[in-house]
């Protein structure tokens, strides 16, 4: 008996240290009220983003809910108004899939919203398939849909005096690369369409969130905006929603036990939008809360401005 209660409270000594130091986030500590100010969250009808919502409409922001899914997104819109108190949370319908409809998403709201001051790309996929324009789903999702949306928006962001666009990234960028002839011949940065190839996808395109990101704070130094990307952890709905159901029933009670819940993903993403005195680390990579040092390919300024070149060409901003 004696023998079963110390492996017992080994156990849970191992987990309370493993969580604790690994696996749980830090929170983001900003008491900033945001009455007044406006934000716009990517795929926020779930997950992160709809944690990252939530918290903004409780400190008063008003919040467009950007997201593809008109009925799951008005369900999150109703679910947050009721949580936070507070009315002005609306659902603009945005399918990052479509260069047409992030044109029409900006437009409408261009034409509709008088100031913008926190814009969070939020949204990403993991899988095959391909865009309405015919990218590589990742790539065109996770980068490209957000890189033209950043830039019909980035007007109305320095009309609304300090503002700040905050991309959702991964830790995956590490194993990320950019294929510029691969990308020309193939519209996308990986050649198949297996796991393996979904998987490079995800990280490329994770890359490339890092890198628009340090190109972006580049081109607006000296102005009102600042930028960061991100990794939020790793987070329990977000990594299953992408496995099958037999991986799903494999990885739940690990994943139960150890991976931060989505109020636990979303606080690397509020830090960055909300707090103060971080605007000296614009295009900088944070991760629990905390300034964090990008991979190698991540700090090249020269492939930064290339992928920058590139993505006006492929988005017609050029």
């Amino acid at each position: 008996m004696s023998v079963l209660l110390c492996f017992a409270a080994g156990a849970v000594a191992f987990y309370v240290i493993v969580y604790y130091g690994v696996f749980r986030g830090a929170r983001c500590s900003s008491t900033m009220k945001l009455a007044g100010k406006t934000a716009i969250v990517t795929g926020s009808n779930t997950g992160i983003g709809k944690a990252t919502a939530l918290d903004l409409a409780k400190r008063g922001a008003r919040v467009i809910l950007a997201c593809r899914n008109k009925e799951k997104a008005e369900a999150a819109a109703f679910d947050i108004r009721r949580e936070s108190g507070n009315t002005q949370v609306v659902f603009m319908q945005l399918d990052l899939a479509s260069f047409k409809s992030v044109r029409s998403f900006a437009e409408t709201f261009l034409k509709t919203e008088p100031r913008l001051d926190i814009l969070i790309n939020n949204a990403g996929v993991l899988g095959a398939g391909r865009t309405e324009d015919g990218f590589g789903v990742a790539f065109g999702v996770n980068h490209l849909g957000h890189f033209l949306l950043t830039n019909l928006l980035l007007e109305r962001l320095q009309q609304s005096g300090s503002s700040r666009v905050v991309t959702v990234a991964a830790l995956l960028h590490h194993l990320g690369n950019i294929d510029f002839p691969l990308l020309a011949s193939n519209k996308d940065l990986v050649s198949g369409q297996s796991s393996w190839h979904n998987f490079k996808a995800y990280s490329n395109s994770k890359l490339c969130n890092v890198l628009f990101t340090r190109e972006l704070a580049n081109r607006l130094e000296g102005t009102s905006v600042t930028c960061y990307s991100l990794h939020p952890g790793v987070i329990y709905t977000e990594l299953c929603r992408s496995m099958s159901l037999w991986q799903q029933l494999l990885m739940m009670p690990f994943a139960k036990l150890f991976f931060l819940d989505p109020d636990g993903g979303s606080q690397t993403t509020l830090h960055c939008a909300l707090q103060e005195g971080i605007e000296p680390l614009s295009g900088r990579y944070f991760s629990n809360c905390a300034l964090q040092q990008v991979g190698a390919k991540g700090r090249d300024d020269a492939l930064a401005k290339k992928l920058w070149e590139v993505s006006e060409r492929l988005t017609s901003l050029s």
